[in-house]
């Protein structure tokens, strides 16, 4: 049986009690990062657990061998933080179980797209969760040009995030092609460091005083 569990997003006690049972009773632990795993689990006091890695370097055959375990065994899928399959490759995992019959459960917590949209103040009865930009320069730019044609032809607000160190370089890429835009900046969910920014583009980049952290970006065309 396979478990897919949301771990915090930040505060390592934003979690389930139903998820930390599950934890308890898991023979073994699927995770993307051993070290931000353990470190959660030696905070709720569970200890003696076996770990296995599934991450963005996991191969065919070691996803075949996730699979099998998951049909032997009680296992649990975490990701580093929030809900696996979101964004992360905890979604292959699920597929192979789902086409082997392995039954699945879940466990629901926090989520930042959630987070996000909560904390916004925009009224949304649709969005486009666009996710993660290509990092290559002409497949970057191609997509904020989707983006754009997105706002002339749906105006739907539309979500984006991408890796920690990118935060400065996407909100001078946002500057440039979403410059007459609403945007809600949200930065380091579910800590004492989070942040949410609201404004134009302009406003929310001289007001940012991070240059990493994780995030995501809400832009709604005016």
């Amino acid at each position: 049986m396979l478990t897919v569990i949301a771990t915090p997003i930040g505060d390592l006690d934003e979690i389930t009690i139903k998820a930390l049972r599950k934890l308890s009773e898991a023979q073994i632990i699927v995770c993307e990062s051993t070290k931000e795993t353990s470190k959660l689990l030696r905070h709720h006091g569970i200890a003696g657990k076996i770990y296995e890695v599934l991450d963005e370097h996991s191969t065919k055959d070691d996803l075949t061998r996730l699979t099998s375990l998951c049909r032997e065994k009680n296992v649990a899928l975490v990701s580093d933080c929030g809900t696996p399959g979101f964004c992360d490759p905890g979604s292959d995992l699920v597929e192979s179980c789902r086409k082997d019959g392995i039954t699945i459960e879940n466990c629901l917590g926090a989520s930042s797209l959630m987070g996000l949209i909560s904390l916004s103040g925009v009224k949304l009865q649709d969005f486009l969760f666009r996710g993660f930009v290509p990092q290559e320069t002409a497949a970057r730019a191609a997509a904020y040009k989707e983006i754009q044609n997105e706002f002339k032809q749906r105006k739907r607000p539309v979500v984006l995030m991408d890796t920690p160190y990118r935060l400065q370089k996407m909100i001078d890429e946002v500057v440039l092609n979403f410059s007459e835009c609403h945007v809600v900046l949200a930065t380091d969910l579910g800590t004492v460091n989070q942040q949410v920014l609201t404004g134009s583009p302009a406003h929310v980049k001289q007001n940012l005083k991070k240059t990493k952290a994780e995030f995501m970006i809400l832009v709604k065309p005016r």
